[in-house]
């Protein structure tokens, strides 16, 4: 429901709006679910990736305002960091971007190519932010705890809204408030490293990392559910070596569970703006997967 209904002519005109050239063939690509994206290929020889945000009526999560604005900055914050597209063109609402090489994680495993992830994501994790969580009015706080403790109360109020049935979650940041308060430095953080995310190369490594709009600064420990997406990630998970962590300690391994947590209530929050059913497969796995979290926390 976030996607705007778009065609290949809308996309042309996007591109001649912003590159000032013509569009031989378009695209659309398929795997993400909050914009529409598109392959188009141009009349003086280059292939470009646009991406168009969701219609101005669309329903929102509260984190979710002025996202394609913050991946053009994640972009520009990390090109020299990791294999990220280039940004040629943008407004509030599409973005035109080089088109990198490869395939995603999801066709295909490769543990060189997480490995080379987890090494790019701890280089990225080297830039400090001005504060704690989202930019803008999104939610933040001045430490970690605050910030943590304004991103779950957004979520959940956003599920109070859509009607989204969670499991009580009260009180669960002040039981962990030392935990998440011994973060003290607010490092650039991905959020959406899942294998979709992720481009591999012909011979296997890695050729991309993409749909940065979701960054916002934290415990780098966040980085590292999504690469393990559903699991209880391990120092022996391909991403885990690169990153060059080779244990997680007892209080390392809590707060992971809270990024879980977070992850699943994300999950469950966003459903009826991307038009999912508040039961069946997807839903039922997600709950079992947040209320088991939430008992072993």
């Amino acid at each position: 429901m976030t996607q705007p209904l778009i065609d290949s002519s809308d996309i042309a005109e996007i591109v001649r709006d912003g590159l000032g050239v013509a569009v031989s063939e378009a695209v659309e690509l398929t795997g993400g679910g909050f914009a529409a994206v598109w392959r188009a290929a141009l009349t003086d020889g280059r292939d470009v990736v646009v991406k168009v945000g969701p219609p101005q009526s669309a329903r929102l999560l509260t984190y979710e305002a002025g996202m394609l604005p913050a991946e053009v900055e994640y972009y520009a914050m990390v090109r020299d960091l990791a294999p990220v597209p280039t940004v040629l063109a943008h407004s509030d609402n599409w973005i035109i971007s080089t088109l990198l090489p490869g395939r995603p994680l999801t066709d295909g495993d490769s543990p060189s190519a997480r490995q080379q992830l987890g090494a790019a994501v701890a280089r990225v994790h080297g830039v400090t932010g001005p504060r704690f969580g989202y930019t803008g009015d999104r939610p933040a706080g001045a430490d970690w705890p605050s910030a943590f403790d304004a991103m779950l109360t957004s979520l959940r109020s956003d599920a109070a809204v859509w009607g989204v049935p969670l499991p009580p979650l009260d009180g669960l940041v002040t039981r962990h408030h030392r935990l998440l308060a011994s973060v003290t430095r607010p490092a650039l953080l991905h959020f959406d490293l899942w294998d979709g995310n992720v481009l591999v190369g012909a011979d296997g490594s890695l050729s991309g990392l993409v749909d940065g709009e979701r960054y916002l600064y934290g415990d780098p420990l966040v980085d590292f559910v999504s690469p393990a997406l559903f699991q209880r990630i391990t120092p022996a998970h391909p991403f885990a070596a690169g990153y060059g962590v080779t244990s997680f300690t007892a209080e390392e391994e809590v707060r992971l569970a809270l990024y879980r947590v977070y992850l699943y209530v994300l999950m469950l929050a966003e459903q009826p703006s991307r038009g999912m059913p508040l039961s069946g497969g997807r839903h039922d796995h997600v709950t079992g997967l947040l209320t088991a979290e939430l008992a072993a926390l």
